[in-house]
């Protein structure tokens, strides 16, 4: 018979919060499993980031209609704002031209209402074609405002979905580190078992061989104490 000692079984390791158990580390077969147990409230966050981005990122930079609409929308109250300073600014000056020519000359045919008019028409065409140029550049600020707030929320989705895992991989670790604490514990007391069995057949040996020679007793007690030897 060989002795009763025998190596340890596995130690799983827990991570517990409030008599919860977050995250298990144990052996099933041939494997070493961890598994984090999420809370019905990580759940409903975790998928809602994983679906919402799945749904989002084939139509992240496609724009429906009611967007084009809407962009279109403040793209028009940006122009016709626009037109309304130029008028607002140039239409009084023309007025006061007229006026002022009228005043002097009593008609508008001459060479100082035309010099006059057409520079001030040379300007007013000069801010419509800045207040073109104005209108591109609004458009494209629009449409990349539009797609910052997208990846903005694309990007909240990710960091959602990122600290969740995060969480589960430190409680996982935490597991792992209370199994690797409590094998090495048992690894140790098995080695010092082990130990303490070898001291036990050195002296059973040298107390064995001294005891055969004392004879048909001795002989018989030196069995007894080879068989108690496969015991401890």
């Amino acid at each position: 018979m060989g002795k009763s000692s025998k190596y340890p079984s596995f130690s799983g390791g827990t991570i517990s919060i409030n008599g919860t158990n977050k995250a298990t580390t144990n052996k099933q077969g041939n494997n070493i499993v961890s598994n984090y147990n999420m809370s019905d409230a990580e759940k409903k966050i975790f998928d809602y980031a994983q679906n919402s981005l799945a749904s989002s990122l084939p139509s992240v930079n496609v724009f429906d209609e009611d967007t084009k609409k809407n962009l279109q929308s403040q793209l028009d109250a940006y122009t016709l704002n626009g037109q309304k300073l130029i008028n607002n600014m140039y239409t009084p000056m023309i007025e006061d031209l007229k006026t002022d020519i009228a005043s002097r000359f009593g008609n508008f045919d001459n060479s100082v209402f035309m010099d006059n008019l057409n520079s001030i028409e040379e300007n007013r065409a000069e801010s419509i074609n800045n207040l073109a140029q104005d209108v591109l550049a609004k458009r494209d600020e629009l449409i990349n405002n539009e797609l910052s707030q997208r990846y903005t929320y694309l990007g909240f989705l990710q960091d959602l979905q990122n600290n969740i895992n995060s969480n589960i991989l430190n409680y996982i670790s935490g597991s792992q580190q209370n199994s690797s604490a409590g094998n090495d514990y048992n690894a140790r007391a098995y080695a010092a078992n082990q130990a303490s069995g070898s001291t036990f057949d050195n002296y059973a040996n040298l107390a064995s061989g001294a005891l055969s020679m004392m004879g048909p007793y001795g002989i018989a007690a030196s069995a007894a104490l080879q068989v108690a030897k496969n015991y401890v």
